[in-house]
């Protein structure tokens, strides 16, 4: 929707359809009945609807029109930003305490909405037993149950295997 200024020096329509400056209907009035109230109102005549017929004009504050806009495009940008990804690296023979931390953490990173990525890093000898890292990952779905559910499980590649946990929805 373009939005202009109406201005004295440029007169498209002999007539314009008047909104008022709470929103009511005021009327299809002459473009210079319009620019009077709008100056005894000490506000703006804005072109809302330049291609209706007659076009439409709408009295209003200009800057607080065009702040409250930007605000609303940062709020929409900011909870587009949500979702995104976070990893945590674990190794086969972790402690019970340090499993415990990573998993809180894990919960966390879930609760506000974020996936998360579970490496099982092995290292010389751990290569040898993939089993340890695929039970770890097991173990650490079942803490997560309540809050996650696995979307991708993938073998082994490399020293990794990876486990990607997404938030429940709030539905489910």
């Amino acid at each position: 929707m373009a939005e202009r200024l109406a201005t004295n020096t440029e007169i498209r329509a002999k007539e314009v359809r008047l909104i008022g400056p709470e929103g009511k209907q005021v009327g299809i009035v002459p473009l210079k009945i319009a620019i009077d109230a709008a100056k005894a109102l000490d506000l703006d005549l804005v072109e809302v609807a330049p291609n209706a017929s007659p076009p439409v004009a709408k009295v209003m504050d200009y800057g607080k029109h065009l702040y409250e806009q930007e605000r609303a495009e940062r709020e929409a940008r900011k909870q587009q930003r949500g979702g995104g990804q976070k990893a945590i690296r674990l190794r086969p023979k972790i402690d019970d305490h340090d499993f415990d931390t990573k998993v809180r953490q894990a919960r966390k990173f879930l609760e506000e909405g974020h996936s998360v990525r579970v490496q099982i890093m092995f290292r010389r000898r751990e290569l040898r037993r993939p089993e340890m890292g695929i039970r770890l990952l097991d173990r650490f779905s079942e803490e997560l149950a309540d809050v996650a559910q696995v979307e991708t499980r993938s073998p082994m590649e490399g020293r990794f295997i990876t486990m990607v946990f997404g938030p429940r929805s709030a539905r489910a």
